[in-house]
C-alpha cells in the first residue's frame, strides 16, 4: 500500500495526527531522559531494572531520533517499527507494577497503547504533510518506490 493511496482526505489527515501525536511524545521522552533525568540518571534506572546501562542511551537516540522522523514525516513506517522493541520494553519493565499508569512506579498500560498505536502508524503509513525525501536512497541504501 502506497503512502498517498489513501481513501479520503481524511484519512490522510488522520493518519498525520497519529504521527504527530506519537511524534511529540516520543521526542518528549527522549529530551526528558537527557535533560530531566540525565544520561547517568537513566543509565542507573536502565541498571536498577537490570538491564546493561549502554541500551539507556539506544532508548535515549532511539526516542530523539525516532520522535523528529515521525514529526517530521521521514520513514514513518520504519522508524514506528524501529520504536517498537523500546514501547515494548517499556511496557514489560512497567509490568509487575499493575495495569494503571499512575501506579506506584507506573504500569503498563500507556505503553501498551502506545505500541498498539505505533504499530496502526506503520500500517497507516506517513499521511498528510511529511516530508518527500527518501533519505534511504540519497545514502545509497537501496532505492524504493515509496518512502516510508
Amino acid at each position: 500500500m502506497s503512502d498517498t493511496s489513501f481513501e479520503t482526505p481524511a484519512s490522510a489527515y488522520a493518519a498525520l495526527l497519529l504521527r504527530l501525536a506519537l511524534g511529540v511524545m516520543t521526542l518528549s521522552h527522549g529530551l526528558m531522559k537527557v535533560f530531566v533525568f540525565t544520561p547517568a540518571g537513566t543509565v542507573a534506572f536502565f541498571e536498577s531494572l537490570g538491564l546493561p546501562g549502554f541500551t539507556a542511551y539506544l532508548v535515549m537516540f532511539a526516542e530523539v531520533a525516532g520522535g523528529l522522523a515521525l514529526i517530521l514525516g521521514l520513514h514513518v513506517r520504519l522508524a514506528s517499527v524501529l520504536l517498537l522493541p523500546t514501547l515494548i520494553g517499556a511496557a514489560l519493565a512497567h509490568s509487575g507494577n499493575g495495569w494503571v499508569f499512575s501506579a506506584q512506579g507506573g504500569g503498563w498500560e500507556f505503553p501498551a497503547f502506545w505500541t498498539i498505536s505505533l504499530l496502526v502508524q506503520a500500517l497507516l503509513g506517513k499521511g498528510a504533510f511529511a516530508v518527500p525525501v527518501d533519505l534511504l536512497a540519497m545514502v545509497g541504501i537501496g532505492t524504493r518506490s515509496e518512502a516510508a
